[in-house]
């Protein structure tokens, strides 16, 4: 008797309650500090361009540190390896979460999101490898259109005000926390200073420490605080970049609740930090890095340089077509099948939304073109393929609002008002 053929799992279909409640907390903080992040942006762009903008460079460029310590930065430098490592600690300890309790934990479900985000890194940089190549520029900003800004697409969508379901926004999550491991991946290997092999070996024996604390179930900030600004500090002075610490804490950092915790470390320390580096070190960051000089040539120089054309071609059609290609081909040679109440359309919305490459892009350009002149143009290209890819997924996404708007509907409502929206019960008694 032949075996009868394995059921094609749900792509974009109902959460699971525990990962549903889990991504609508960790999308809601970003929600709001997208919002943040967008007006700091704002801020940043008026003042570079007003008659205040000198006080802009002097602010920016303002030194303060330890110089013993090889800590001597200037204000610019402080948030981007400084206060931006909060943010990857917070992506290290969503990644680590999707590896052990979410969409991640096992090869069947985690294929196609991690297709689908690495395709999507790997088609922007090609696009801007053609397109410096062809117009005879420099290859050296090819990463720069590589990552997704979960942040600043949610604040998008919350300006929108649409009803993605569940679903689609923990696959955009997904996509990003993935798409933020690559893209800290590719600063610690292409964009590494010359190493100081002492310091490094001081950084990884910290790591260990750090690790053992976990293995040993230690507990109390007042021991990690200190270890981890002294690995911080040892990567920043070894060369690589010291957001590459935040990272490798996060991972470390258990996410799996022991049966005496409320919460688990990652979860107490997301919970702690991750508003702090929403609503503070993402825009902090923004508001000096995002300061570029707006005038006709320079909009020009976007669309007449191949170095910043390339990011805006690799962040508006890169993105969108490896997203959405990788995850196609994914579906179309795996178990995965499309949620039935949505359409491919859906999936290229939301590939488009992905082509805002913000807090990532902004930090790879200035590694990658660390002569102001040349990174001016570097971010410019960054800021105007964002808002393309921005008003492109708008678009996109408002005229399949209506459909979006009665599947979170029905995936939120509580008649019963006990706290569980009705279609879970619905789907524990037909399980049952």
């Amino acid at each position: 008797m032949a075996a009868a053929p394995r059921e094609r799992s749900p792509f974009l279909g109902l959460l699971p309650l525990p990962e549903r409640t889990a991504v609508a907390q960790a999308l809601r903080t970003e929600t709001v500090g997208g919002l943040v992040l967008l007006a700091a942006t704002v801020v940043a762009l008026v003042w570079a361009n007003s008659p205040w903008s000198g006080t802009y460079e002097r602010i920016r460029d303002v030194h303060f540190g330890i110089p013993a310590l090889g800590l001597d930065l200037s204000l610019g430098h402080w948030t981007a390896d400084g206060l931006l490592t909060l943010f990857f600690l917070i992506a290290g300890i969503e990644l680590k979460r999707e590896l052990t309790v979410g969409e991640l934990r096992t090869p069947a479900t985690a294929a196609l999101p991690v297709i689908a985000a690495f395709s999507g890194m790997i088609v922007p940089a090609v696009c801007y490898a053609v397109t410096a190549s062809a117009g005879g520029g420099s290859l050296d900003g090819w990463a720069v259109p590589m990552a997704t800004d979960i942040a600043f697409a949610l604040a998008v969508l919350a300006v929108l005000s649409t009803h993605l379901p569940a679903a689609l926004r923990a696959f955009l999550l997904t996509l990003a926390v993935v798409d933020d491991l690559g893209g800290i991946l590719v600063i610690a290997v292409f964009f590494t200073s010359d190493l100081n092999l002492a310091a490094l070996a001081g950084a990884f024996a910290g790591l260990v420490v750090f690790y053992l604390l976990q293995r040993l179930r230690v507990r109390g900030w007042w021991w990690y605080a200190p270890l981890g600004i002294a690995i911080w500090a040892l990567m920043y002075n070894g060369g690589i970049h010291a957001t590459v610490a935040g990272v490798a804490m996060g991972l470390i950092l258990r996410t799996v609740r022991d049966k005496d915790e409320d919460l688990s470390p990652g979860e107490r320390t997301s919970h702690l930090l991750h508003p702090v580096s929403a609503g503070v070190a993402v825009p902090l960051f923004a508001l000096f890095a995002a300061g570029v000089g707006v005038s006709a040539a320079s909009l020009g120089d976007v669309f007449t340089r191949p170095e910043p054309l390339g990011v805006v071609l690799g962040l508006v059609v890169g993105k969108a077509l490896g997203i959405f290609v990788g995850t196609y081909l994914a579906a179309r040679f795996t178990r995965a099948r499309l949620n039935p109440e949505l359409a491919w359309a859906d999936v290229f919305a939301l590939s488009a939304l992905a082509g805002i490459g913000f807090t990532v892009a902004l930090l790879i350009g200035e590694l990658a073109f660390p002569d102001p002149a040349a990174a001016q143009p570097v971010k410019a290209a960054v800021l105007v393929g964002s808002l393309t890819a921005a008003g492109l997924a708008a678009i996109l996404i408002k005229r399949r609002n209506g459909i979006y708007r009665r599947l979170y509907e029905e995936e939120t409502r509580d008649e019963d008002h006990d706290g569980i929206p009705d279609i879970y019960q619905r789907t524990t008694a037909t399980e049952g």
